[in-house]
């Protein structure tokens, strides 16, 4: 079945033109759909040349005057063998079905919506995509995919599972109906649900980067996840993947997913507890207050339950819910002992390949199986998970994170330049990838230990490529294209917003030369934020942050670091990209 392009030109109305994308896609159903957003930032979802070129029906939502107005707003002249279709934004807000059946009836010969199905040659496919932040890599791995299916004819449904949960969850008929299932994730996805589905597991990067290239690989290599419940009722089953195939990076990144909202909640209040009652507020001089109470909400709701919340899900990354008790019960042993975050990642570690290794080896008669993961996994993960901590790996862990906070806290001079070079050169390398979310992680993870340093010059790090990119667009365009110029203003919100990955489309396109000037940038701003001593209480929110009393210290070198990174950026944009060719 042919894909319908959409393209939605509401310049002025950005929220509700991206509302009414949603809106289509979610009335589109099994209807492959490719959508593309012309805000006043730039163009979201940029249709292909070539596959422009070729599409059979155009819908096109806008708000101008006249067709020709709607067809100019749009650039409509790309679609040069399309039959037309039109609608208001308010129509496609208010009746998207409606709209969608009225393309269905001007549709090309036998090319109804929802007709033929059993004659296509396209797949259902099925998708959940989730990253450990929830905010950036998950969005842009289901936009990849949608388009990728929409260029090769497969009707596709995205599961966005993202910082509010999961968004267009699929049904239980969805999965059943699918051919195909691909998980597009950078932490751990439950695949309880499908079972008996062919499906293949990839990280976000593939997904943005080469969303057709991700489907192609995925209906070439795919394997059968599991057993289906009747192929279990007839005695056959199919190989089920141990969850520890995910590979420790995943694992890390399922931890710390679960623990950003107990470092920001905690971080953010007791800011609020220090403006309020000063750096003393948690003195029992201050006890009964509103700041000694906010204090004790931070300090001792949320950043006590930050190093077990990690444990605990690393532990169920790797062993499913049998494994989250051993590995909460490890992070508060390691929170007790003064092995902070280390020490929580190794309790993780311990309990989730521990328990795993015990459901797979001992062996109980049928009445009995049902203790095994209510009873008998979480006491014997415990036992052997607080056994290790408490007589083995504990206290040299503990003297561990003592050293590196000792060091961390006393860094003047060289080894702060350094440690900031090397932290901001992480954070912009690959923009969300591993290198990223390991200089992440190890800065969130000092904050449980009272060191902020290193947050903040990752944060400050992480803004820089998308900010840096959007001034190069103004100050040296002639290094960019009309559609990277379109996007300048869309990239440096992102960036304000500490949203690296605002920054992955310019990468994308000249990676030899792109890459080497945003680490370049970033590298500067995080010397300048670790020399200057800038500390960041919470892990997240960019420059949204800085008003946040207590929150941010040194707020004007805050500002320095950032700005020197961000014209550092710019000014290697110049020198490394070559001009961009005539008329693009």
């Amino acid at each position: 079945m042919n894909p319908l392009f959409v393209v939605i030109a509401a310049a002025g109305h950005d929220a509700e033109a991206l509302l009414a994308a949603e809106a289509l896609r979610h009335a589109a159903g099994q209807r492959p759909l490719a959508v593309e957003v012309r805000a006043s930032g730039g163009v979201i979802g940029p249709h292909a040349a070539d596959a422009a070129a070729q599409a059979g029906q155009l819908l096109i939502v806008a708000d101008a005057g006249t067709h020709d107005d709607a067809d100019t707003a749009a650039d409509a002249s790309r679609f040069v063998h399309a039959a037309v279709e039109r609608c208001s934004l308010r129509e496609a807000l208010d009746d998207p079905a409606g709209v969608l059946a009225r393309c269905a009836a001007a549709s090309p010969a036998g090319e109804r919506m929802g007709e033929n199905m059993g004659k296509r040659t396209g797949k259902r496919i099925v998708a959940v995509t989730s990253c450990p932040t929830g905010i950036a890599h998950t969005f842009m791995a289901a936009e990849g995919l949608q388009r990728g299916a929409a260029a090769l004819g497969h009707a596709m449904r995205v599961e966005t599972q993202g910082s509010v949960g999961a968004l267009d969850a699929l049904t239980p008929q969805e999965i059943a109906e699918a051919d195909l299932v691909i998980i597009a994730a950078d932490r751990e996805v439950d695949l309880s649900r499908f079972a008996g589905k062919p499906l293949l597991r990839s990280g976000t990067k593939p997904a943005i980067r080469d969303g057709s290239g991700l489907i192609t690989r995925a209906l070439a290599e795919a394997a059968v996840h599991g057993v289906a419940v009747g192929a279990a009722a007839a005695g056959g089953a199919a190989p089920t993947p141990a969850r520890t195939q995910g590979g420790a990076y995943r694992h890390l990144m399922t931890g710390v997913s679960f623990m950003l909202p107990f470092v920001t909640a905690g971080g953010i209040l007791i800011a609020m507890a220090f403006a309020l009652g000063g750096i003393y507020v948690h003195d029992d001089a201050h006890q009964g207050t509103l700041g000694w109470t906010l204090f004790q909400i931070g300090a001792k709701g949320g950043f006590a339950l930050m190093v077990p919340a990690l444990a605990g899900y690393i532990a169920y990354s790797i062993a499913d819910r049998p494994g989250i008790a051993p590995g909460m019960i490890g992070g508060m042993i390691a929170s007790s002992m003064g092995a902070g975050f280390i020490g929580g990642i190794a309790a993780g570690f311990i309990a989730g390949y521990g328990v795993a290794f015990m459901a797979a080896h001992i062996r109980l008669p049928q009445a009995l199986k049902g203790l095994l993961p209510m009873l008998i996994l979480p006491v014997l993960g415990s036992l052997f998970t607080g056994l290790l901590m408490f007589y083995l790996v504990g206290a040299p862990v503990a003297e561990l994170l003592q050293w590196l906070s000792a060091w961390l806290r006393g860094m003047q001079g060289a080894s702060a330049l350094l440690l900031g070079l090397l932290l901001g050169a992480m954070m912009a390398f690959d923009m969300g990838g591993p290198v990223n979310k390991a200089a992440y992680a190890f800065s969130t993870g000092m904050i449980a230990s009272q060191v902020y340093t290193p947050m903040a010059a990752a944060m400050i790090a992480g803004m820089t490529p998308p900010l840096g990119l959007a001034l190069a667009t103004r100050l040296f365009a002639d290094r960019f294209t009309r559609e990277e110029r379109g996007s300048a203003a869309s990239a440096g919100v992102l960036g304000l917003a500490f949203v690296t990955e605002g920054a992955i489309p310019y990468a994308a396109r000249d990676p030899l030369r792109t890459i080497p000037a945003l680490v370049l940038g970033s590298a500067v701003a995080g010397a300048v934020s670790m020399l200057a001593g800038v500390e960041l209480k919470v892990p997240h929110g960019g420059i949204f942050v800085a008003p946040i009393p207590n929150a941010v210290t040194h707020v004007a070198m805050y500002a320095v670091a950032l700005v020197a990174g961000v014209v550092v950026t710019a000014i290697a944009l110049r020198m490394f990209k070559r001009p961009a060719e005539a008329g693009l």
